[in-house]
């Protein structure tokens, strides 16, 4: 499958929401297996933020006027269309991100699922509720949710498609529009689900899209949007986080891990380096929760080692769009630049190269074979660092305790892995660990793609959570109705005042004998 036409670029860019002008800049947008210009975006200004958000505000209250089931409608015709259009979005995905097409197929498959699992349970979420009242029978209360307003979701290029939809599916069905800033190196991954979504019958200024810098488009999303979703660094998620706490509006992220697996003794070792594999190498381990530290029970480590490392060895890496490849590439020069710094230091400092460990500028200027080290100390920088490339490091441990203890000896929390001699062994293993999300016998998959569970991080791998209730209701403001009858807070008609002052401190500790008190 070749990579995507210049027809094709030209017909999204015209999606972008920004106003048509011959003297705008452009961006090139580079292929990333050959790092190689395949077209330009246009460059928005603070001013074409300041429009689009303005319009999304317009569209958003026509938009929540409609029923949690006529947009449910809208976001169900998209999962169908994703689907229908599953070879070019994988095909624009690998263009901009260098990835396998196995992954690419996976975030079209993410993005799909999201999709149709929100259309299908909104409503149901979002519905209107009644909850017990102050006094039985003469307090109602429902309780209803309302759209935020104007969401602004700075989007990453690691998954380009799945992370510049899967929030914003969310909080359209709630009600809300969704400005978004993506990543400049993948911009049309975001213009080719806008283009679903507006075939879906999403009304375009509900789903703006404006490519430019972080430091233009992206500040002034902070500065206008009614809440900030962000998908990126710890680091620039607590920046952003300070800016969205000045403006007290609400504000969600996904940010760094460094993720751990634990590997005990009893465990079927071909299944968990096979698991290893996938879970550290999966998009050439430029996802958030891909696997960067391995603990190895002592009387398996060599075994694991030895096999895991030839595994590894074993991996085809090309950039093709199609199914042959276990890897691409990365995804920018900076990238690759990261990873060697992280491989260089830890070798110079003493750790030992398993597998890997090299540029492989024969299949294109941005490969790094998938690579594995051992002997890795706190002195180097890979040891608590995120590398957030092909790069693992394996630690031998006496006791499953000691991996427990080294496995949550981090800042981050984000996902973690078990691979255990009993099921009942894991789950035990699973409780202890100080992450989000925790995959038995998987990764990172089985967690992410359950969509009615909550996928988040502890400490500085985030705040608030996608998927799940969590990750729809949190595009809302919960609102609290109450009617109050027969008795007021200062007295009843037809009681004396001195009485019924009597009477309420012994009624109201009487409540405590009905359900639910």
């Amino acid at each position: 499958m070749p990579k995507p036409s210049p027809a094709y670029f030209q017909r999204l860019a015209a999606l972008a929401a920004l106003e048509p002008d011959d003297t705008r800049p452009t961006k090139p947008v580079l292929e990333a297996f050959t790092a190689t210009e395949m077209a330009t975006i246009p460059v928005a200004t603070a001013a074409d933020l300041r429009l689009a958000v303005k319009r999304a505000r317009s569209a958003q209250r026509d938009w929540a006027g409609r029923s949690v089931a006529d947009r449910a409608k809208v976001i169900d015709r998209f999962s169908s269309l994703v689907h229908k259009h599953a070879d070019e979005l994988m095909d624009i995905a690998q263009a901009e991100t260098g990835k396998a097409r196995i992954y690419a197929q996976e975030e079209v498959i993410d993005v799909a699922l999201t999709a149709r699992y929100y259309a299908t349970n909104a409503a149901s979420i979002l519905a209107e509720r009644k909850v017990q009242g102050m006094i039985p029978g003469a307090t109602e209360v429902r309780v209803r949710y309302q759209p935020k307003g104007v969401v602004g979701v700075i989007s990453p290029w690691n998954y380009p498609l799945t992370l510049a939809v899967s929030d914003a599916v969310a909080a359209l069905i709630a009600g809300n529009a969704v400005v978004i800033k993506p990543d400049s190196n993948t911009p049309y991954c975001a213009l080719a689900l806008a283009e679903l979504l507006y075939q879906a019958g999403l009304p375009r200024e509900l789903y703006a899209v404006v490519p430019g810098p972080g430091s233009v488009v992206g500040q002034e999303i902070v500065a206008t949007t009614d809440y900030l979703m962000f998908t990126g660094s710890s680091a620039t998620g607590a920046t952003l986080a300070e800016q969205a706490g000045r403006r007290l509006i609400g504000f969600s992220a996904e940010l760094g891990g460094k993720n751990p697996m634990i590997v005990t003794a009893g465990v079927d070792i071909d299944q968990a380096v096979a698991g290893a594999a996938r879970a550290c190498f999966s998009n050439s381990g430029q996802l958030c929760i891909s696997i960067e530290r391995l603990y190895v029970e002592r009387e398996i480590a060599d075994e694991f080692s030895r096999k895991f490392a030839e595994y590894v060895e074993n991996m085809t890496l090309s950039g093709s769009y199609d199914f042959t490849a276990d890897m691409g590439s990365l995804a920018s020069q900076s990238q690759i630049d990261t990873v060697e710094k992280h491989v260089q230091d830890a070798v110079a400092k003493g750790a030992t190269v398993l597998a890997g460990g090299k540029r492989r500028a024969d299949l294109g200027p941005l490969f790094y074979a998938p690579t594995v080290l051992t002997g890795v100390t706190d002195q180097m920088t890979c040891f608590a660092d995120e590398t957030f490339g092909p790069l693992v490091s394996i630690y031998p441990v006496d006791s499953v305790d000691e991996a427990i203890t080294l496995a949550n000896d981090t800042d981050y929390g984000l996902n973690a892995s078990v691979f255990a001699g009993s099921t009942a062994q894991a789950q035990k293993i699973a409780e202890q660990l100080r992450a989000g999300t925790v995959n038995i016998n998987e990764g990172y998959a089985a967690a992410w793609a359950s969509t009615a569970a909550p996928m988040g991080g502890m400490g500085i791998s985030g705040v608030g959570r996608r998927h799940g209730d969590e990750g729809l209701v949190k595009y809302t403001e919960p609102q609290t109705i109450a009617s109050q009858r027969f008795i007021g807070l200062d007295g009843m008609r037809g009681v004396p005042r001195d009485l019924y002052l009597k009477v309420t401190p012994l009624a109201i500790k009487a409540l405590k004998y009905l359900p639910g008190r």
